[in-house]
């Protein structure tokens, strides 16, 4: 009963509601026709598929649950009940139709944005808007998308905004607003003004076709819908036909033992199961998660070892600009960063798009167009910028490239302490310096990570390529059980196999060294929406949003899912086995008992339903608006800079003399009491009392009012060390302390900010 079209089910089902129509007018109006014939008749087709597609099953080394339905209807005709025939084959037939129906349901959510795949794009050459197939565009083009048109390739935003609709890739009804610089992923949907953007990949190599290939892939998988009710059928079937026996025995009557086995018949089985979890699979790609079949559904559900890579998963894989180092006179840092931003409008990569970010946020104006551009994947790339050679990418692809002066082992030292992604750059063979990136923490992973382990995750793995301090500081902070650090394709591969002999294991990543764990993992999950190929194919279940929150949304999901099939299933067999008890005395003839059997599949069915319509989590009576969640995230980005200012202040107060870290001081601090405390004080007095209301308990925000306490504390010590300069001569203790204090007020600022995005985050309505 797998995976047979929708029209099939219908006709199957049509044959004997026909036949049962004439049969029961026949008997209303005692027209003294005989209908048996026609009954049979109309049993025929569902009887034959059926023991087709059993034949086929067993050849395969598969156990079914259509058994006891083959049994019942050859039973009813064998004995003369064609009309009880012809009920269990309606019943039969209905089983298929709904099941058709749920999965066409599900492949209906996962493949909408099939259709939204654009096939052309306004390509702009000067003045000219020229209308071209979108397999037409090449790297570096400049294209022109309108009001309600659908991003056509990956490439960075030219305009200074936009506000696009990213539903089809993240499952999010709200627009999202992008600033300049921003990296555009095709398959969103221009909302507001007409953008500019350049392509930076062709059509094929984009996010959008990426996505469409994984779902395609998908809808080809043909995962067995069924198991779960397979497993309940190894004990069901004996059960029911030794019941069935019984009662034949016990009776001398053959009647009560075929009425035993036309109520046994396990449609609860047949149609609970695949409804519940195929309506699971669904909900989850409503939400923008792909799960290749309800296989994968049950292994999701149960998985109770996580592993994840760092970058891409745990991390954003969207580094930030920290700092630019020069060691050529030449060229200042926004120089640098000018030439960086301008060679990587030709490239997608996570860290081109945040040093175009980076440009744009600096106000550096339009950027040069690159000529004769090379990029190797993941070292680096080279090309003409104003008529100059620029090789940018890792040091030791620019050092193959190029050559430095006796500075470069005295910096490159310092980099180990650093904790960065070093972007080096040259001009015309000569190396000049370099840019300093950090990759951030998913702003949703903290929740993500808590979220999990709610839902039956016990341990939690770290596993990375990176360098063991590096890894082991942000696993520490995130509170994962165990960090693996330096560790190779192969190293990954090993962990997750040993797992796996013994737990049902999650692997998470988003790479193409991540594909053989993801493969060898009970149930692999791929970052799609910025991920390999080879990841996402590899995988089971693809994230086509890049939201970690998502996975523990689909996990509850699926946990949901396989708790109401099984509810479903023994409410209908709870009831399935009292109407065999029944049966088994003669309280129950065979047609009355195939009618009491449809009745009970209709309450499986309706509780299996319940996958779509129930609440995964207790509704907040209030949320916060898109708006407001925006509008604060926008209030701590005017605030960044001061916060590096404190650290720029703080290293340089030590070589400053007195009257220059008297000015130096002063000055911060008025911008401190000014801008920071003003911040502050608003969420305290306006912001805090609004949320209070959407949290439970006495005080939920007490924590985040306590380091509003902290961080007036701490900008008042700053103001009595300011004034303790101006009265004294003597700074040698007061530099230190100046010092710690600065250090540890953007310490306590980033952390304060990132608490206060995180929950405000999660009650976005």
């Amino acid at each position: 009963m797998k995976n047979n079209p929708f029209w099939l089910g219908i006709i199957l089902l049509a044959f004997p509601l026909l036949a049962l129509l004439l049969h029961a007018f026949n008997w209303l109006y005692a027209w003294g026709q005989d209908t048996a014939v026609l009954l049979m008749l109309s049993t025929a087709p569902a009887l034959l598929l059926l023991i087709y597609e059993t034949l086929r099953s067993l050849l395969n080394r598969q156990f079914g649950v259509d058994l006891l339905a083959i049994l019942s209807m050859a039973g009813a005709l064998w004995m003369g009940e064609s009309a009880t025939a012809a009920v269990i084959a309606a019943m039969t037939a209905t089983g298929r139709l709904l099941d058709s129906y749920a999965k066409g349901r599900a492949e209906r959510e996962m493949t909408a944005l099939l259709s939204k795949a654009p096939r052309f794009a306004n390509s702009l050459v000067g003045d000219d808007i020229r209308v071209i197939p979108v397999e037409s565009i090449r790297p570096g083009d400049l294209l022109l998308v309108k009001l309600g048109e659908t991003i056509p390739v990956d490439g960075p935003l030219i305009s200074e905004r936009a506000v696009l609709d990213e539903s089809s890739l993240t499952g999010e009804s709200l627009p999202m607003t992008k600033e300049a610089g921003a990296l555009l992923l095709s398959g969103a949907v221009n909302a507001g003004d007409a953008l500019q953007m350049r392509a930076a990949r062709v059509a094929t190599d984009s996010t959008f076709q990426g996505i469409i290939r994984v779902v395609e892939q998908a809808s080809q998988s043909r995962a067995p819908a069924a198991r779960m009710a397979d497993r309940y059928a190894v004990w069901f079937i004996p059960f029911s036909l030794v019941l069935a026996g019984l009662a034949w025995q016990w009776s001398h009557d053959p009647v009560r033992a075929l009425a035993v086995l036309v109520v046994a018949t396990p449609c609860p089985l047949l149609l609970a199961v695949p409804v519940a979890l195929v309506s699971g699979i669904s909900r989850a790609a409503q939400r923008g998660v792909l799960i290749k079949g309800s296989a994968a559904l049950e292994q999701l559900a149960r998985a109770d070892h996580l592993f994840f890579d760092k970058t891409g998963t745990l991390t954003g894989g969207s580094a930030k600009l920290m700092s630019i180092q020069s060691f050529d006179p030449r060229f200042t840092q926004q120089d640098l960063l000018k030439l960086a931003a301008s060679l990587d409008q030709f490239s997608c990569h996570v860290i081109a798009s945040a040093i175009l970010q980076a440009a744009h946020e600096q106000g550096l104006g339009p950027l040069a167009m690159p000529e004769s551009v090379k990029e190797v994947a993941g070292s680096g790339l080279s090309g003409v910028v104003n008529g100059q050679q620029v090789c940018l990418g890792t040091l030791d692809f620019v050092l193959n490239h190029s050559h430095a002066g006796s500075w470069l082992d005295s910096a490159r030292q310092g980099l180990f302490i650093e904790n960065a992604t070093v972007v080096a750059i040259a001009v015309d063979t000569q190396l000049i310096g370099w840019l300093l990136l950090s990759d951030q923490l998913r702003l949703e992973t903290p929740r993500a990570l808590r979220m999990l382990r709610k839902t039956g995750v016990r341990e939690i793995v770290m596993l990375t390529g990176d360098k063991q301090d590096v890894a082991e500081n942000i696993g520490t902070g995130l509170g994962v059980d165990r960090v693996e650090a330096e560790q190779t394709p192969a190293m990954k591969l090993a962990h997750i196999t040993e797992a796996t002999a013994y737990h049902t294991t999650m692997m998470v990543g988003d790479g193409v060294n991540d594909a053989p764990a993801l493969a060898a993992a009970s149930v692999g999950v791929a970052m799609g929406a910025r991920g390999a190929a080879a990841a996402a194919e590899s995988a089971d279940v693809v994230l086509l949003t890049d939201r970690l929150d998502r996975l523990a949304e689909a996990k509850r999901i699926a946990v949901r899912a396989m708790r109401v099939a099984s509810e479903s299933v023994w409410l209908g067999m709870g009831l399935c086995g009292v109407a065999m008890i029944m049966a088994a005395l003669g309280l129950l003839p065979p047609f009355e008992g195939a009618l009491l059997q449809e009745l009970i599949d209709l309450l499986a069915i309706l509780s299996a339903l319940r996958v779509l319509t129930s609440q995964l989590t207790r509704p907040s009576t209030k949320t916060m608006s898109a708006e407001q969640v925006t509008a604060l995230r926008e209030e701590h980005r005017h605030l960044l800079p001061l916060l590096q200012r404190l650290t720029e202040v703080a290293a340089q107060f030590p070589q400053a003399n007195q009257a220059e870290q008297r000015t130096i001081l002063q000055t911060l601090h008025g911008q401190l009491t000014q801008d920071l405390l003003s911040h502050e004080r608003q969420d305290e007095q306006g912001l805090y009392p609004t949320v209070t209301t959407m949290l439970q308990g006495d005080d939920p925000l007490a924590a985040l009012s306590r380091s509003h306490q902290e961080i007036y504390r701490e900008v008042r010590k700053l103001g009595q060390l300011c004034e303790l300069l101006q009265n004294t001569h003597e700074a040698g203790h007061s530099i230190q302390e100046v010092q710690r204090v600065l250090y540890g007020l953007e310490a306590i600022l980033r952390l304060h900010f990132a608490q206060e995005e995180e929950l405000f985050g999660s009650l976005q309505a």
